[in-house]
């Protein structure tokens, strides 16, 4: 069990407040930060984040705070648990805060959506190499882990040392941590699977069956390799917790606003009310375009993604991208 620290959590929504719930059960410190003054204010005074997880009362030591100053106060170790849409705004509100043992490490899962690219390279074009960082990622509800169900995850970084000691601080008997050094990997795994969750949706929604489910979650995850090996991501990463792991969980589940989105774009309902529909970000539809454009710079075939990017765009329907998928020419696996 690592020692007691006080930890910097910014991001109040569903993943965030979770993992915020999990380590301060654990006994360390956490500082909850919202960009949403009324947010906070709710936290505060009812001490429990009704909004996404109202069934969990706040720890004496998860408190929310609506400052940055104030949240990053007497803290090393701060997480970002923002939508990806917001990742680089929130390092560059940080980074006149920071100091010099400053360490981040996020669970955001995307790209960048200014410059299309992981999110590892907007750290580093914020930072250089100057703090240690990290990612974590894997098939991990949040509402299974602030129920304190049993849940596996990995911890990317190239710094060995900083991803040993986050392990120490997340791990516990229902809450297991395994590291590794694949940073590109990890969030590439993390990032396409929301796209072939929307695509499973679809396909149930279609009920299309059991047999097609389990096609695009297979040739999903051929496509999640291609790309993340094109990357410099190790082959090994995509067999693991935030390949197939994440993408089985995102694809199979309700739990899952990507899968969500896809059951109701099934339904005929346009892109913008299918994501008013769920509620919540959903980082497939706003990454999709990015995946393929990435796919396309390094001559990847990602058919699913690239249906599922037309869907988003409004080019065609979610039955003429079914048709589509099955009207491909037939070829060697």
């Amino acid at each position: 069990m690592a020692l007691h620290k006080k930890i910097a959590m910014l991001g109040s929504g569903s993943w965030g407040t979770a993992l915020a719930l999990h380590l301060s059960r654990q006994g360390h410190q956490v500082n909850l930060w919202s960009i949403e003054e009324d947010h906070v204010l709710e936290m505060q005074n009812e001490r429990v984040n009704r909004r996404y997880i109202p069934d969990h009362p706040f720890p004496d030591e998860l408190n929310a705070f609506i400052k940055l100053e104030d949240t990053l106060k007497d803290t090393d170790d701060i997480i970002l648990a923002v939508p990806s849409i917001g990742f680089k705004d929130t390092l560059e509100k940080i980074k006149p805060l920071l100091k010099p043992t400053s360490r981040i490490l996020w669970v955001t899962k995307g790209f960048d959506e200014a410059s299309g690219q992981l999110l590892h390279k907007t750290f580093e074009d914020t930072f250089g190499e100057k703090y240690p960082y990290g990612a974590l990622s894997g098939p991990s509800f949040a509402l299974e882990v602030a129920k304190g169900l049993p849940t596996a995850v990995v911890i990317a970084s190239k710094n060995a040392e900083f991803a040993k000691d986050m392990q120490d601080t997340f791990n516990s008997p229902h809450f297991r941590v395994y590291i590794s050094s694949d940073i590109i990997g990890v969030q590439i795994g993390g990032a396409v699977k929301n796209v072939i969750a929307i695509a499973t949706g679809i396909s149930d929604g279609m009920k299309l069956g059991t047999n097609s489910r389990c096609a695009i979650i297979t040739r999903g995850l051929t496509e999640v390799t291609r790309l993340g090996v094109a990357l410099g991501g190790k082959p090994e990463t995509f067999t693991g917790l935030s390949g197939l792991g994440d993408l089985v969980l995102t694809c199979t589940d309700n739990q899952s606003r990507n899968r969500r989105f896809g059951l109701e774009l099934s339904k005929g309902t346009d892109v913008e009310a299918a994501i008013k529909s769920v509620g919540q970000v959903v980082e497939g539809a706003r990454n999709s375009e990015l995946v393929v454009n990435t796919a396309k710079e390094h001559n990847i075939e990602m058919p699913i993604a690239e249906v599922i990017a037309k869907i988003v765009s409004g080019e065609i329907t979610s039955t003429e991208a079914m048709q589509s998928l099955l009207a491909r020419k037939a070829k060697p696996e």
